[in-house]
């Protein structure tokens, strides 16, 4: 990571993970290019989880390259660290341009980024209780139906799992003071 200043713990890396709608998994496809897919993903442990149709090119991809990176993107906001008054003083000034760059013209953001293999679920009760995973997660308002939706809907997806081999976070930050926090600062 080229910005050690705004790397973050595994823990930090986690929550993004947990939180986030959806990660971006990429992987190298049969004609050695870069492919990657917007998936529905929850953690369990060390493992992240998400389905899948029974056939295409991902399933294709995966039985033949496991290896793939993960992204997860949390909260992403642009920061208002500066008045107006304030920023009509610094545009007075041009030698305080950076100052735009660096709190303006930029975004507070978090992100985590995983390294891992993947397998296909073949155990029917890891199976089925990762998909319950996924539906608490994304569908909590409607597990009150969950198992009758399983009984037809089990049988015509896959299940993967990423093992974790590796995660990573970033962050940036601005504190109440329009200070960025830097280090894994958290306050």
């Amino acid at each position: 990571m080229r910005r050690k200043d705004r790397e973050m713990s595994k823990e930090f890396g986690i929550e993004v993970i947990d939180k986030a709608s959806y990660g971006v998994v990429s992987m190298i496809d049969e004609n050695n290019e870069p492919y990657g897919i917007p998936l529905s993903i929850v953690r369990d442990g060390n493992n992240l989880y998400f389905h899948s149709a029974l056939d295409g090119k991902k399933v294709r991809i995966f039985e033949k390259t496991p290896a793939v990176s993960v992204t997860f993107v949390g909260q992403v906001k642009i920061p208002e660290t500066l008045t107006a008054e304030e920023l009509t003083e610094i545009s007075k000034d041009k030698t305080k341009a950076d100052t735009l760059i660096s709190k303006v013209f930029t975004t507070e953001y978090e992100s985590a980024i995983v390294k891992g293999k993947i397998k296909l679920v073949e155990d029917e009760e890891e199976k089925l209780k990762s998909i319950k995973l996924i539906c608490e997660k994304f569908t909590p308002s409607k597990m009150d139906f969950f198992n009758l939706a399983i009984e037809s809907g089990l049988q015509i997806v896959n299940m993967y799992k990423i093992e974790i081999h590796e995660i990573t976070a970033k962050r940036k930050k601005y504190d109440m003071h329009g200070e960025e926090m830097k280090w894994g600062r958290m306050e």
